[in-house]
């Protein structure tokens, strides 16, 4: 896997406590990223020193005479992996998160001189015959698929075309990580503020309107960030505002994006073309488990089959909701669909999503999400006190495995100007055995604790914590491998979803809830009968959720399956919404515009509803009563997660279910809210 796409997966605390099953005091040689506290300067250099370590071990690799061996190819071609990666996965993070944003232009100039080198090298045909001409008779099996599988990426870089092509394809691959980090970068940059009056903020949580104080000119101020933004199309009375809002957050960089995007599609499709297959979809599916993108058309239409009928019943539920109000209405526009889904909730299960944010405070999640994780994958935790960072808030944090580090992770969990406004996984280092520790960063905007407010934290927001965390365990744990480019999260991309989504499913365990989630004034655990209603409510409206990433995937495909000059963005994003979801498209909105996902996983959205089927499909094998019950956990680990990259993502399915994956286990998923078992199932599933 690329540079480039390993970095595009990864699209979640301030207080020293340590999960309770460390207490060690664990240290390690291996310095912090940002042990040097590097200005500008520093930064570049810090790169700069990395990929030249690179282009010295291809020079050495280059320069062997003689038969072709693991030790004097292989080692060294891996070495460069592992500075290329590490070089440019401190760029991308820098460009992200660096308070500065001088220093974030300087890293994405060097996230770009990064890109540049990985694709100079998987151009390079010399290598490509090195390793094509490695004796692999008495080889691992790791190490047999480690190369088998570069040996295609190199093909897919077009490493054996002739010269004038290859230079093209190079040429092509540098143009288009610069207009990727454009259109990404437009995004972040380019949040909105919406002025709202005092009372139009009826229905929001009181500590929401207690951080939201009118200026000077009377009028709030709410941005497109994601901690505005959701809780006013969830709450607020207000259609206007929810409106208004809305046409906001899906006009986030537009106009801007439409030349990055244009430029982009224009670009792939070149690339494409150039490697012999018809258009980017086709490309892009070609090391991953779903092979083509006629398959991905498929999928599509498979997930619309399952998901049609939840969500047409959905539709009907929120109608009647909105009908309490508007008799006449016979439409639900998208910027209602958050705000009704919520009354329905009330009115039908009894649960206002606001009861149980108490049981959410900021610090309480972050350390249940550890005391979870520890359960499950029989590892601790263990904060490095004081270690630098480039912002404040960073927190520095090590995983411990049979009292030994394993790995480090650091957490950029708040808001603030300039940075990435989701949630993601960043790689910092890849991890090989004995050599070293893997390393990523959870880089999120969860509301901040202060000491007028404890950050109390929606279901969703902890659901995304618990997201991003899986993403986080899966680099780790499976970044003990012998070599950089197997490691961690390197496989087929269209797979790294599935253990993410499903350690969501520990947030529905009260065994787990029991653990963290007390009323952040009286310390009360959240009772028994709030989680069994949560759960029933959490279950409605699965089928709408499944319906509207199925619009995403469409919209992704759509826009990357033929020609780029007949390619209308705003033609296809209202098309697909109005094909796979029930609700109408609110005019005047460019929603692809700010759909990070189209630079990044471009034709591949996919992932996530594929990775969702597979997900319930491994969550299936857990005791729901007791999910550390069994060989399961334990299991799951081993098999799964430990291996990374060292073999397909087919088989890490095959191997724990004992056979592929089927849609058995999402279409009960998405029924649960009508067939009265949410969070029930205990079926083995094989």
């Amino acid at each position: 896997m690329s540079l480039v796409r390993r970095l595009l997966i990864l699209i979640c605390l301030p207080f020293a406590i340590i999960a309770s099953s460390a207490a060690q005091n664990i240290s390690v040689s291996q310095p912090t990223l940002w042990a040097n506290k590097p200005d500008v300067p520093a930064f570049e250099k810090a790169v700069s020193e990395r990929l030249a370590a690179a282009q010295r071990s291809i020079d050495v690799l280059v320069a062997v005479k003689g038969p072709r061996t693991i030790e004097n190819t292989l080692v060294p071609f891996d070495e460069a992996i592992r500075q290329i990666n590490s070089g440019g996965y401190f760029a991308s993070l820098m460009q992200q998160v660096h308070p500065d944003a001088t220093f974030r232009a300087h890293a994405t100039a060097m996230f770009t001189k990064a890109t540049a080198a990985q694709t100079a090298l998987s151009l390079n045909h010399e290598v490509y015959n090195a390793l094509a001409a490695l004796d692999l008779s008495k080889a691992d099996a790791a190490t047999r698929y480690y190369v088998q599988r570069q040996l295609l990426e190199f093909r897919l870089a077009g490493v054996d075309k002739d010269d004038a092509t290859r230079a093209r394809l190079k040429k092509l691959s540098d143009q288009a990580t610069e207009e990727q980090s454009m259109f990404d970068r437009n995004i972040s940059d380019n949040q909105k503020v919406v002025d709202a009056e005092p009372s139009e903020l009826e229905g929001l949580p009181q500590d929401y309107i207690a951080a939201h104080k009118a200026g000077s000119d009377g009028k709030i101020k709410i941005t497109t960030n994601y901690p505005d933004a959701l809780p006013i199309l969830t709450f607020a009375k207000n259609d206007s505002l929810r409106q208004r809002l809305f046409i906001a957050f899906t006009t986030r960089a537009f106009p801007k994006n439409q030349e990055a995007l244009t430029s982009l599609l224009k670009t792939r499709y070149e690339i494409a073309t150039l490697l012999g297959y018809s258009n980017w979809a086709d490309y892009n599916a070609a090391d991953k488990m779903i092979v083509k993108g006629q398959n991905i058309a498929d999928f599509i239409k498979q997930v619309n089959d399952a998901a049609r009928p939840l969500s047409q019943r959905e539709f009907g539920m929120l109608l009647a909701e909105k009908q309490k109000t508007d008799p006449g209405a016979k439409e639900i526009s998208d910027y209602e669909v958050r705000y009704l889904s919520e009354l329905t909730r009330r009115a039908r299960y009894n649960f206002d999503s606001q009861s149980v944010r108490p049981y959410f405070p900021f610090a309480q999640v972050r350390q249940g999400i550890l005391d979870a994780a520890a359960d499950l994958f029989h590892v601790s935790f263990q904060q490095e006190p004081n270690s630098p960072a480039w912002d404040p808030q960073v927190e520095t944090w090590l995983v411990i495995d049979n009292h030994k580090p394993v790995g480090r992770f650091y957490l950029d969990m708040h808001p603030r100007p300039g940075k990435f406004s989701h949630a993601e996984m960043v790689p910092v280092l890849d991890g090989i055995r004995g050599k070293q520790l893997p390393e990523a960063t959870l880089v999120c905007n969860f509301p901040e604790p202060n000491a007028d407010d404890p950050g109390l934290m929606d279901y969703d927001d902890v659901e995304v914590y618990f997201h991003e965390f899986g993403h986080l365990m899966h680099h780790i744990l499976g970044g003990q491998q012998q070599w950089a480019g197997i490691s961690g999260i390197t496989m087929e991309s269209d797979f790294v979803e599935a253990p993410s989504q499903m350690l969501e499913e520990w947030l529905r365990s009260p065994q787990v809830l029991a653990k963290f989630a007390r009323h952040y004034k009286t310390g009360e655990p959240i009772p028994a009968e709030l989680v069994v209603r949560m759960n029933r409510a959490a279950a409605f409206g699965r089928g709408g959720w499944v319906a509207r990433q199925n619009e995403y995937t469409a919209i992704s495909y759509d826009i990357y399956k033929g020609k780029p000059d007949e390619v209308n963005l705003d033609s296809v994003a209202f098309n697909d919404a109005s094909q796979y979801t029930p609700f109408t498209p609110v005019p005047d909105t460019h929603m692809w515009a700010s759909f990070g996902h189209l630079g990044g996983y471009s034709s591949a959205y996919y992932t996530y509803l594929w990775d969702k089927v597979i997900a319930e499909d491994f969550f299936l094998q857990f005791d729901h009563q007791n999910l550390l019950a069994g060989d399961a956990p334990m299991r799951y680990r081993r098999v799964v997660l430990e291996p990374g990259g060292s073999t397909s993502a087919n088989d890490l399915v095959k191997n724990f279910l004992g056979r592929p994956q089927n849609m058995t286990a999402l279409q009960h998923w998405m029924g649960e809210e009508f067939a009265g078992d949410a969070g029930t199932a205990k079926s083995s599933g094989k």
